[in-house]
């Protein structure tokens, strides 16, 4: 069945039962980049300003628990309008658009007559930015590039227009529908800007995967300057909604796209790389509240559609916490999943690291995380920020052998382990593996049963993490079955 068709199927289906409130809200999506958490004030970053945020989330509910489908930006955003891990979606590349037959939250709004538009910093799901001559020419000839078809409107300008793009929307959405908008911002994506400010380097509480190193401290002080910057756009991004009139009708969801580009963040699946900030805000719907509630990005799409009334197209894995933001039935997940795919549009080489090619997965409960290394072998290296005081600080401490056993562990042990397993609740740093312990047998066999599930379900290409038990062929018997 094409994309066609499945929205013919799914507008020709009956509205969506809902639990409480069947009003249809016009839906704002907000994304930062590379955005993790703990790192707007109300989250317990009391180092840095952030008031629109912090006044935001006090007024609807703040999620703490809130895990990206993946820690790069392309899968990610996949996860986040397909409902869909990057896998199943066959997003596993940079250089590759959305394949046109994959269905987004979007186009099943629009089934259900919304206004859909997208703006700001480059959403990532049509392809390369400015494709090679030979990667431009693939697009032409398979006409890969969809997102003009998908919604109504596009314009991936510079963060600063952001503002004025949104007014713009709002003035031709037609009058008496409901809309659809996601808004992007850059900050506080690397390279981090000095112009957006800097916090204390001295205030900042560092983290247990980061070696307290001035280097380290100067990054952190940089990046939390560019989201105290992000906080300033996102109070512009609500002055015009309120300008509109209609912010009492608005489902307003702010998030992290992936976790910070540091060491342990952006590229790897641990917390710091997956776990963002995730607020929800509907006037008079949603009551202020906090929850540690697991929260995948396969189902922020689930959900925009099933605040439209949509019934959710087949294919789609994530699960909708409307219910939960609206005081409904709702039943929360056991686990989440991420997915390690290619980050960026180089060719793989001799020298290339595992900033750029990585394979690996994760499933995470409330208390245990494992991750399944395909490649352990690539020398660790950050996303974006290898070349950084920080960085190269941690380098230098390695080579003099003053870096403490754990972060020697964590960076420059190779190869890395094929499982790694941790109690977040006892090492919410994920610097002590106890893959293997006999102790945590039941537990780690728990997870890898939910993750070849999961990897079987997506129709996964990476070899699975049980091994099948393949029944023992008696000798002769191979020769017998031929003969028959």
């Amino acid at each position: 069945m094409n994309r066609r068709d499945i929205l013919r199927t799914v507008a020709a289906a009956p509205l969506a039962p809902r639990a409480n409130d069947s009003s249809v809200p016009n839906i704002l999506f907000i994304l930062s980049d590379d955005h993790s958490y703990p790192y707007v004030g109300v989250y317990g970053a009391n180092w840095m300003s952030t008031p629109n945020l912090d006044q935001f989330a006090r007024e609807g509910m703040l999620f703490e628990r809130a895990f990206t489908a993946a820690p790069q930006c392309v899968p990610s955003r996949t996860a986040l309008m397909t409902g869909r891990s990057p896998v199943a979606a066959r997003m596993g590349r940079f250089s590759s658009p959305l394949p046109p037959d994959i269905i987004t939250a979007p186009e099943v709004l629009r089934t259900r007559g919304y206004y859909t538009g997208v703006c700001g910093r480059y959403f990532h799901l049509n392809g390369v930015i400015t494709p090679s001559p030979t990667t431009a020419k693939v697009y032409e000839k398979h006409q890969l590039r969809t997102w003009k078809q998908r919604i109504d409107f596009l314009d991936v300008s510079a963060q600063a227009t952001t503002p004025r793009l949104f007014e713009q929307f709002l003035g031709q959405a037609p009058k008496g529908r409901p809309w659809f908008f996601w808004i992007n911002y850059s900050d506080p994506h690397h390279v981090w800007d000095p112009d957006a400010g800097r916090v204390d380097p001295a205030k900042i509480k560092l983290p247990p995967h980061l070696p307290d190193l001035p280097g380290v401290r100067e990054d952190l002080a940089r990046y939390c300057g560019e989201v105290e910057r992000a906080d300033r756009s996102f109070a512009e991004a609500m002055a015009v909604l309120r300008k509109s009139g209609q912010e009492a009708n608005t489902l307003v969801i702010f998030m992290g796209d992936n976790g910070m580009a540091f060491p342990h963040g952006k590229g790897s699946l641990y917390d710091p790389g997956m776990n963002v900030p995730l607020m929800a805000r509907w006037p008079g719907h949603i009551k202020p509240a906090v929850t540690r509630t697991l929260i995948s990005g396969e189902d922020l799409a689930a959900t925009f559609m099933d605040a439209g009334g949509a019934d959710l197209p087949k294919g789609v894995s994530g699960r909708s916490f409307y219910p939960l933001l609206t005081g409904g039935r709702y039943e929360p997940r056991e686990h989440i999943f991420g997915a390690r795919l290619f980050h960026g549009n180089g060719a793989f080489t001799a020298e290339t690291k595992a900033s750029t090619f990585d394979l690996s997965r994760c499933v995470r409960s409330n208390r245990y995380k494992l991750i399944y290394n395909v490649t352990p072998q690539m020398e660790y290296w950050p996303v974006d920020s290898g070349q950084d005081p920080g960085w190269q600080q941690i380098l230098a401490a390695h080579k003099a052998g003053t870096l403490k056993p754990e972060h020697e562990r964590a960076y420059f042990q190779r190869p890395r382990p094929v499982l790694e397993l941790f109690d977040l609740d006892s090492d919410p740093g994920e610097l002590n593996n106890l893959a293997g312990r006999p102790e945590l047998r039941d537990i780690q066999q728990s997870l890898m049963e939910a993750m070849q599930e999961k990897m079987i379900t997506d129709y996964d290409f990476i070899p699975p993490v049980l091994n099948e038990a393949l029944p023992r062929v008696p000798p002769g018997a191979a020769k017998k079955n031929r003969k028959k």
